[in-house]
């Protein structure tokens, strides 16, 4: 049976996609290496698809590489998949373009009410840098980060999910079932975070209950059960009233 919202004591959060539009972060930042091709016939939905398929797949096969290196490899394979020719100069501002990702609307003033009922936590895919620049756009201090740099690995790696629960508990004294974990992507957040036996509240921006536009995420093939679905950080503070 689903607890109230007000029975955890922890959120743990992932940052892309549920806080920072990461999706047209990534699209503008696509956008120089279509125009130097010409390319008028990759739209935003084809460009992220693609994006999403060859993110995840350089992620696993160099988990301990740090995430704008990942950026790189990923804007090499955009071009060669599409048939554009990459440049040194280019692939260097795909790689450098997670600071002006923008924060969704709604999630700074969120967070300020969440953050006035819950520890805050946040389990990123990204380096300890490109998280802080972030940050800076999300106007409240998280009480733990927690990112793939430190963890060696990226979600959805269960190894992500057990460093979370480990230093949770030593960091802050949060035990498991004290914990929510409120995230958009059902590939990098919910299907690990079921196996970890984590509760969940999806965030749902992409409106994938009612939709199969799956954006720069990884398709799962059977989406997992969720404690609680909302299409934004703002609908569910206001369901603390």
């Amino acid at each position: 049976m689903t607890k109230p919202l007000t029975d955890y004591k922890a959120l743990t959060f992932d940052c892309y996609g549920t806080m920072i539009d990461w999706e047209s972060g990534i699209w503008d930042a696509m956008q120089p290496l279509i125009l130097s091709g010409g390319r008028d016939d990759i739209t935003r939905s084809l460009g992220l698809e693609v994006y999403a398929r060859i993110e995840s797949a350089q992620e696993l096969a160099t988990p301990d590489m740090l995430y704008p290196e990942v950026l790189s490899h990923v804007h090499q394979s955009l071009a060669e998949h599409f048939g554009i020719e990459d440049s040194a100069e280019l692939s260097r501002a795909f790689a450098a373009s997670v600071p002006h990702w923008p924060a969704f609307p709604d999630s700074a003033d969120a967070l300020r009410l969440l953050k006035k009922h819950f520890k805050l936590v946040i389990l990123s895919n990204v380096n300890r840098d490109g998280f802080a620049a972030s940050n800076r756009k999300l106007g409240v201090d998280f009480d733990a980060i927690y990112t793939a740099q430190d963890v060696g690995s990226y979600k959805p790696d269960p190894a992500n999910f057990d460093y979370l629960l480990e230093h949770i508990k030593s960091d802050l004294d949060i035990d498991p079932d004290q914990i929510l974990h409120t995230a958009q992507s059902l590939f990098h957040d919910h299907v690990p975070a079921t196996t970890a036996g984590l509760a969940r509240a999806w965030i749902d921006r992409q409106d994938l209950a009612h939709s199969d536009s799956w954006g720069a995420t990884a398709v799962v093939d059977k989406r997992p059960e969720v404690d609680f679905r909302f299409t934004s950080l703002r609908e569910m503070a206001q369901a603390l009233a």
